[in-house]
C-alpha cells in the first residue's frame, strides 16, 4: 500500500510538472541553470555560486534550503526544491528581472517526483551520497538512483561535475549525455585539490595548482569550495576576479555559524543533521581546537529516517566530551522516545558522557552553564532554520539567538 500510494502521488507530481511548464511557457529555457544534488553541501556550493555570480556582475537567482533569490530579492523557502507551480513561478519572475544564471538545489525527493521535469539545465554538481531520507526511498540503492536521475537529465553539452572521492561520484558519470568532470582531493581528478592549512580562521588550499584563501572551516568545505572553483572554469567565469572573492565570501546562515561569548566560549551552529554532517563538523572541529572541551547539542528529526538516529548517537557521543541529547524537530512523535533510539548503540563509556534533556531551550541553557572558557558548543540539526515543529504546530526557535540570550549578548 505505502508503494502504491507512493507511486500515485509521484505520478500527481509528474502531471503538475507538465502542466506547470505549460501554463507558464517554460521559462526555464530563458535561463542558464545549474542544479546541485548530493546528501551534504548543496546549500553552500549553490549558494557560494550565486554569491559569485552577483559579485561578477552577473543578474543572478538562488533556489536553496534557506532561501530563494531573484535578483538581491529575499523570499522565503519552505523546500529544498519547490513545488512545481511554485518553481516556474519563480522561473518566470527572474526571466522577468532578467537574470541569466539560476543556481538551485536538487533534492532526491523532488527528482524522484518529477519536480524538475521539462528544465534545461546547462550543468549538474554531485557533492556526496551519504544516508539520509531512507524513510522515503526504502533503501540507499533506491537513494542513488534518485540523484542519478539527474544527472541523466542533463542535455548534451551541460557539463556534469562529480566528487569522485566519494564512493558514488563515478558511477554519477555512467551513461549519461553530458561532458563529464570530476573533481577531489585524491589525484587524477579534472579539478585537484589540496588542503595546505586547515586551520580556525580559514582554509589556505592549491586548485589545480593555484593558491585558494577561504574563511570558511573545516575539510567538507574544502570540498564544497573546490566545487564552485570548478564550476566557475566550466562556466567560463573570469577565474583571476573568483579567486579574489572566494577569499572574503562568508558562509550561508547556519552553516558552521559560529559566536564568540564574553566567557571565552566558542559556540558553533550548524544544519548538519546527517550522520555524516554531524561527523564532518565534529572531526573539523576537533582538528581545529585541539585540547579544547566539545560540547554537542543535538537531536534527530521526528518522522523522518529512523535508522539513523542510533548512529547519529554513536558519533555525537564518541566524538564529543559531553552529548547533550534533545529534541530537534519532533513533529508527530514523543522526543523521550527518539531520543531512546538515539541511545541504543553506546557503548558503557560513551553513555556516561550523555546527557538527555528534551527541551531543546534547556539543553541549549545546560551546555552554557557547563561550558568554561576555551570550550567549544556545536549546536547542530536546525541550522537556518528558527522554528521548531511539535504536534504539527510551528513555534519560533532559533538557535544562535538562544545561546545570544544565555550569554547575555542581546
Amino acid at each position: 500500500m505505502k508503494n502504491l500510494n507512493k507511486k500515485l502521488k509521484t505520478i500527481v507530481w509528474r502531471a503538475k510538472s507538465i502542466v506547470a511548464t505549460r501554463y507558464y511557457g517554460n521559462p526555464a529555457k530563458k535561463l542558464k541553470i545549474v542544479g546541485v544534488t548530493g546528501t551534504n553541501g548543496k546549500t553552500t556550493t549553490a549558494t557560494l555560486l550565486y554569491r559569485i555570480a552577483t559579485k561578477l556582475g552577473h543578474k543572478s537567482g538562488l533556489v536553496s534550503t534557506v532561501e530563494n533569490i531573484v535578483v538581491e530579492e529575499v523570499r522565503p523557502a519552505t523546500h529544498t526544491t519547490p513545488d512545481s507551480f511554485s518553481l516556474h513561478k519563480l522561473f518566470n519572475d527572474m526571466a522577468d528581472r532578467g537574470c541569466e544564471y539560476v543556481f538551485m538545489e536538487v533534492s532526491s525527493h523532488a527528482l524522484d517526483q518529477g519536480r524538475t521535469a521539462g528544465i534545461n539545465f546547462i550543468g549538474g554538481i554531485f557533492t556526496n551520497l551519504t544516508q539520509d531520507h531512507l524513510d522515503y526511498h526504502e533503501n540507499f540503492e533506491n537513494y542513488f538512483r534518485a540523484k542519478k536521475k539527474f544527472f541523466r537529465m542533463l542535455p548534451t553539452g551541460s557539463f556534469a561535475l562529480s566528487n569522485t572521492d566519494n564512493e558514488y561520484g563515478h558511477r554519477m558519470l555512467e551513461e549519461i549525455a553530458a561532458k563529464k568532470f570530476s573533481y577531489g582531493f585524491k589525484g587524477s581528478e579534472d579539478f585537484h585539490g589540496e588542503i595546505k592549512k586547515l586551520k580556525f580562521d580559514g582554509l589556505d588550499l592549491t586548485f589545480n595548482g593555484e593558491n585558494i584563501k577561504s574563511k570558511l572551516l573545516g575539510k567538507f568545505n574544502a570540498y564544497n569550495l573546490l566545487a564552485v572553483w570548478s564550476s566557475c572554469k566550466l562556466l567560463g567565469f573570469d577565474m583571476n576576479k573568483v579567486n579574489a572573492i572566494l577569499e572574503d565570501i562568508e558562509p550561508p546562515t547556519g552553516r558552521f555559524q559560529h559566536l564568540a561569548s564574553p566567557s571565552g566560549v566558542l559556540v558553533i551552529v550548524d544544519y548538519a543533521h546527517t550522520p555524516d554532517a554531524l561527523e564532518n563538523v565534529l572531526k573539523t572541529i576537533g582538528e581545529s581546537f585541539a585540547g579544547s572541551k566539545i560540547i554537542s547539542v543535538f537531536g534527530c528529526g521526528g518522522d523522518r529516517d529512523p535508522m539513523k538516529r542510533k548512529i547519529m548517537g554513536h558519533i555525537g557521543a564518541t566524538l564529543s566530551d559531553i552529548a547533550i541529547f534533545t529534541s530537534d524537530n519532533p513533529r508527530s512523535e514523543d522526543p523521550e522516545k527518539i531520543i531512546d533510539q538515539m541511545k541504543t548503540d553506546l557503548s558503557t563509556e560513551e553513555f556516561k558522557k550523555v546527557k538527555t534533556i528534551p527541551n531543546r531551550r534547556q539543553a541549549i541553557l545546560e551546555s552554557v552553564k557547563l561550558a568554561q572558557k576555551g570550550d567549544i558548543i556545536l549546536c547542530a540539526g536546525k541550522g537556518h532554520e528558527d522554528y521548531q515543529e511539535i504536534k504539527g504546530v510551528k513555534h519560533h526557535f532559533n538557535d544562535m539567538e538562544e545561546y545570544q540570550k544565555a550569554f547575555g549578548i542581546v
